[in-house]
């Protein structure tokens, strides 16, 4: 079996390998191996809620999520590869706000969005253009972009900043995003035989440097298709099509980068038909997916406790 060929549509062929390899315990729905991993999230997050559903037909495949900290109740979403370049702002309950064109940019294969607000209180969204399904792509494009009022209904956007960066080893497949804490930019490769490698870009330079690799609790642990950073640079949430993860860093690490260090705390995702979205609330306390698929719920998982 071709592992490397597994794509988006290869649910089929993960789950025969969960039969497979007998993993005991393991469900499709990612929440854990076994009943103390089902403890552990469960002392820490509330049980999945939907809030609602994203009814725009034009948004069929929610490839990515981002939670905006200047605009009160927007949510930003994108398709995945053969749509325009065109992001979407949604309420909480999935109704879209706005439709606008990101100026400047084009959409090879759009895989997450994430959103950093400035020390001046302005916020920028950015968009990762990194989708390699094939191995293909050599460069990969970041697009960074105001963020636009959502009130505005639509329209086009500033035009955008083009990051291009490479990767320093081979050509990977990437999905998720983050934007720490200094515009500190993240991307996470996905991968299907080893375990998922954290790269920090440099804007100015377009360097991809390698600053951890982190294995979630499921099968393939490596196959991370969101993620997300708190704003204080203390938590960060992965996902992969089955749950979610959260990493946590440490009352004593002297830097952001130990966080891939730690273990993750497991998070039932609820039901997704194909996860790939994954996003905080501006205070930290909430955690929202959605899923690749055409009427995606929103989905809700709030903290109940710090530790």
């Amino acid at each position: 079996m071709y592992l490397e060929m597994i794509t988006k549509n290869g649910l089929l062929v993960i789950f025969l390998l969960l039969v497979l390899f007998g993993v005991a315990g393991c469900t499709v729905s990612g929440v854990g191996t076994n009943a103390d991993d089902k403890r552990e999230y469960s002392g820490y997050f509330s049980k999945p809620k939907v809030l609602g559903r994203i009814s725009d037909p034009k948004i069929d495949e929610s490839s990515g999520l981002a939670v905006s900290p200047c605009q009160k109740n927007v949510f930003w979403t994108h398709n995945d590869s053969g749509s325009g370049a065109e992001i979407f702002a949604i309420d909480q309950t999935g109704r879209t706000l706005g439709r606008f064109t990101v100026a400047g940019a084009t959409n090879t294969d759009w895989e997450d969005i994430a959103i950093y607000k400035s020390p001046k209180g302005e916020c920028f969204l950015y968009i990762g253009d990194f989708g390699n399904n094939a191995k293909m792509r050599s460069e990969h494009k970041i697009y960074k972009v105001r963020e636009p009022l959502a009130a505005n209904k639509g329209g086009a956007t500033e035009r955008a900043t083009m990051i291009r960066f490479s990767y320093p080893d081979i050509n990977h497949d990437a999905e998720a995003i983050l934007v720490a804490p200094g515009e500190k930019i993240y991307v996470i490769t996905k991968s299907v035989s080893f375990p998922a490698g954290v790269y920090r870009i440099d804007s100015k330079t377009g360097k991809a440097e390698l600053k951890g690799r982190i294995s979630v609790p499921s099968l393939p642990n490596g196959l991370i298709t969101g993620a997300d950073v708190t704003a204080d640079g203390k938590r960060v949430v992965v996902c992969d099509y089955f749950g979610a993860y959260e990493y946590a860093l440490s009352d004593n690490a002297k830097d952001f980068d130990e966080i891939w260090k730690s273990k993750p705390k497991l998070i039932d995702a609820g039901k997704r038909e194909q996860g790939e979205a994954v996003a905080y609330s501006p205070d930290g306390m909430k955690i929202y997916l959605t899923s690749e698929k055409a009427r995606s719920p929103l989905i809700e998982v709030a903290r109940k406790r710090k530790g």
